[in-house]
C-alpha cells in the first residue's frame, strides 16, 4: 500500500483492492470497462493505485446484487448518483440500500414449504408461485428459494381463477411501475434528506444515523403506497363498472 503526497490517503493496487472487497481482479477490471468504477490514478511505473471511493463503490455495487439487481441495471443505478460522491456518501448510500433490501429468501425443502404454506403443492402450484416470483429452484433437487414475506399472498393467489399469463402479465406491470417510483422516491430522498447530511462535517455516526432514518422511514412509505395504489385501483374499478 502507497500513499500519495498531497492527501496522505492510502492508495490501493488492484490486487489489494480486490483482497479488501473480496473480488477478483478480474472483476475489478471487468466493472471498469462497463464504467461501474472510475479509472485508477496512474502512478509511477505506470502502475494504477484505487482509493477508498473504489473500495466503497465496489460495496455498493454488491448490496445491489444482493437485491437481485443485474449489471445493466446497475449501471443504470449508479449513473443517477451525483458524480462528485466521497468514498463517506457512498458508505452512507449503501447503508440506505441495505436498509429498504427485503429479506433475503430463504432456501427449503418441499415438504417444510408446504409446511409453511399450510397446504399440499402440486407442481401447477409452484409454476404459479414461481411466476410470481414467490419461490424458485435452488439449485439442488428438491430444494426451493422462498420468499418469506411474498409466500401467503402467494398461497392466497392460489386459488384465484387467473391464468398462469396473466400472473405473469401482472407482475411485469407491476414490478415496472413500483421500480420507475422507487427511482423518483430514491432521488427525493437523496436531494431532500441525503443532501443537508453532506452539507455536514464528516462524522462516523452519520451513516449509522441514516441508516437508522431510512429504517423509520420505509414502513411509513410503504403504506402510503399501498394506500395510493387501492384508491386507485378502487377509482379505476368503478369507473370499468360504470362503463359497462
Amino acid at each position: 500500500m502507497t500513499r500519495t503526497a498531497d492527501t496522505d490517503e492510502p492508495t490501493l493496487t488492484v490486487d489489494e483492492l480486490a483482497a479488501r472487497a473480496g473480488v477478483t481482479v478480474r472483476t475489478i477490471r471487468f466493472y471498469g470497462t462497463k464504467g461501474l468504477l472510475p479509472p485508477p490514478v496512474i502512478g509511477p511505473r505506470r502502475v494504477g493505485h484505487y482509493g477508498q471511493e473504489h473500495l466503497s463503490r465496489l460495496g455498493l455495487i454488491e448490496e445491489l446484487q444482493h437485491q437481485g439487481m443485474t449489471l445493466a441495471a446497475i449501471e443504470r443505478y449508479l449513473e443517477q448518483l451525483p458524480p462528485d460522491l466521497s468514498a463517506h456518501d457512498l458508505a452512507i448510500h449503501r447503508a440506505v440500500v441495505a436498509s429498504w433490501a427485503p429479506d433475503s429468501a430463504e432456501e427449503t425443502d418441499r415438504a417444510e414449504l408446504e409446511r409453511r404454506a399450510g397446504r399440499p403443492l402440486g407442481d401447477g402450484d409452484l409454476d404459479r408461485l414461481s411466476a410470481m416470483g414467490v419461490v424458485a429452484p435452488a439449485g439442488r433437487r428438491g430444494v426451493y428459494s422462498v420468499d418469506p414475506g411474498l409466500l401467503r399472498l402467494g398461497v392466497q393467489l392460489l386459488d384465484v381463477p387467473i391464468a398462469h399469463e396473466t400472473i405473469l402479465a401482472a407482475r411485469t406491470v407491476l414490478m415496472e411501475h413500483t421500480r420507475s417510483a422507487a427511482v423518483e422516491l430514491s432521488r427525493l430522498f437523496r436531494d431532500e434528506v441525503w443532501g443537508p447530511y453532506r452539507e455536514r462535517e464528516s462524522d462516523p455516526e452519520h451513516v449509522a444515523a441514516m441508516r437508522s432514518l431510512s429504517a423509520h422511514m420505509q414502513p411509513m412509505v410503504v403504506q402510503a403506497l399501498v394506500t395510493a395504489f387501492q384508491r386507485s385501483l378502487k377509482e379505476e374499478l368503478r369507473e370499468w363498472v360504470k362503463g359497462c
